[in-house]
């Protein structure tokens, strides 16, 4: 390519003029580039919202500590040895009923979503108390024209004045706040038993079969006796416990109480074997010191 300038002329050769337009070329898209970058970092950043921290529910991991009240049916169940003539005597049975109060503490673990396995101890005050009056045995002996008939009676009662449990719990989650529980372990009791044997003597006649009396009764009465033991046995029961917030719960539930056989007044004439069972059904609110962690979801 030829060009002339003032009567003079230059020539321009072909490649030159690309280099040029290559060189001007790059130059341009440098310059683009750098000026979208600088308005890049001008530009303000995008707000990101912090993840929002979600309670995933009722965690029953932790102690608690709570109160309880309720009623108990006890029975409690007696063989007398008196003194002669009378050996032996069958069973005599009463009932020892009450209200009863107490603490609880104990610990829980959420093994998963669905099981919960924990321990617990409880001590109670009770009211249950039970008395009764029977006649033990009635002999009608011969004299000549006449009889007399010795009548034994007894008047006994029944006091637990205390108790306390160490169990463990095991129990199925039917919802994350609801559990349904079974529970046994090791039972501790006091059991205060009393007993008063009284001997009346009264004249029939005339005939060994009249039923006639003759004269006044003449009645003995034997010493008061009473006799508390600290007695160890076992318990048994269920319950339900229903979380209304992450710390409080309150429960329902039944024991079986049984703290075997003992003999009171021992090497008297009036030892006796005393059985003791109960049954217990309470209803308690427990408090968790310590709940379940705060997880954040993404």
């Amino acid at each position: 390519m030829a060009l002339f300038r003032g009567g003079t002329r230059t020539c321009l050769i072909e490649p030159e003029i690309v280099m040029i337009k290559v060189f001007a070329g790059v130059v341009v898209a440098s310059v683009v580039s750098l000026g979208g970058a600088f308005a890049a970092d001008m530009a303000p950043k995008r707000y990101t919202k912090a993840p929002i921290m979600v309670d995933p529910g009722y965690d029953w991991t932790g102690f608690y500590a709570g109160l309880n009240v309720g009623y108990s049916w006890g029975r409690s169940n007696s063989t007398v040895a008196l003194f002669a003539p009378f050996a032996a005597f069958p069973d005599v049975s009463h009932n020892v009923d009450g209200v009863l109060g107490g603490i609880q503490v104990g610990y829980n673990w959420q093994v998963d979503r669905k099981w919960l396995l924990g321990v617990e101890a409880d001590i109670q005050a009770t009211g249950e108390r039970g008395r009764s009056s029977d006649v033990l045995a009635s002999l009608r002996i011969p004299l000549g024209d006449r009889a007399l008939v010795a009548t034994l009676s007894n008047e006994r009662s029944t006091d637990l004045p205390w108790f306390a449990t160490f169990r463990g719990r095991a129990g199925a989650l039917v919802d994350p706040s609801l559990l349904l529980y079974a529970t046994g372990g090791l039972a501790v009791g006091e059991v205060k038993f009393a007993s008063q044997n009284t001997v009346t003597g009264q004249l029939f006649g005339p005939g060994v079969n009249s039923t006639t009396p003759l004269g006044a009764p003449i009645v003995a009465v034997g010493a008061a006796l009473s006799e508390r033991q600290t007695r160890v046995g076992w318990t048994a029961g269920a319950g339900l416990e229903k979380k209304f917030s992450k710390n409080w719960s309150a429960k329902l539930e039944y024991l079986y109480l049984d703290l075997g056989s003992a003999t009171y007044f021992a090497g008297t004439a009036d030892e006796t074997r005393v059985s003791f069972h109960d049954h217990i059904l309470r209803a308690g609110i427990n408090y968790q010191f310590t709940s379940g962690p705060v997880v954040a979801k993404y």
